[in-house]
């Protein structure tokens, strides 16, 4: 497979840093990162040119990162709250996916792009959580979230009694296996 070398102009995770030049394969150069503008070639003369553009990116680059720094301080104090049905044992009717997260945290008045909330897998129980965002590759926040049942109730599935956590046997199979048990003892 026909390798090619690329400059990159943003960060791109997994793969490198803004300035940077990296070898992936030419479908991946030529399909994803030179449309969206993300990597140029790097040929002698972008690479001449990102060295000219070396101390503007340097001050961008120490920009953005004191702005994810005043965002993630911000954000520290914040703590979200989801309310959610539940069923038996504390199980979610639903979930709580990164688009509610990023939903909510609109709703407070901030910006953040869902790629850049770190849930591996939707939450589908109540309890506290700490999910990570990656304001940048630097700067990471973990951003407290409840999860709570409708009304705003917390609940604790250990204090639930173990009878409400053990589904009842239906009463057919009870009288079942009574009649069997009684045919038992006749014979």
């Amino acid at each position: 497979m026909p390798h090619t070398q690329v400059l990159l102009r943003e960060d791109i995770e997994n793969l490198g840093a803004r300035g940077e030049i990296v070898r992936v394969k030419a479908g991946y150069a030529r399909n994803y990162l030179l449309p969206r503008k993300l990597a140029v070639e790097a040929t002698t003369n972008n690479v001449r040119q990102i060295e000219g553009e070396k101390a503007a990116l340097a001050k961008r680059e120490a920009k953005d990162r004191s702005t994810a720094e005043l965002q993630g301080d911000q954000l520290r104090k914040l703590t979200l709250k989801f309310e959610r049905k539940v069923g038996e044992a504390g199980v979610l009717y639903g979930s709580v996916t990164s688009m509610d997260i990023a939903h909510e945290l609109k709703e407070q008045g901030y910006e953040i792009d869902r790629r850049k909330i770190v849930l591996r897998e939707p939450i589908k129980r109540f309890g506290t959580y700490n999910v990570p965002l990656r304001l940048h590759r630097e700067v990471t926040v973990e951003l407290p979230i409840s999860v709570l049942g409708e009304g705003g109730v917390e609940v604790n599935v250990e204090a639930l009694p173990a009878e409400a956590i053990k589904t009842e046997t239906p009463k057919e199979v009870r009288a079942e296996a009574t009649e069997k048990e009684e045919s038992d003892v006749e014979n």
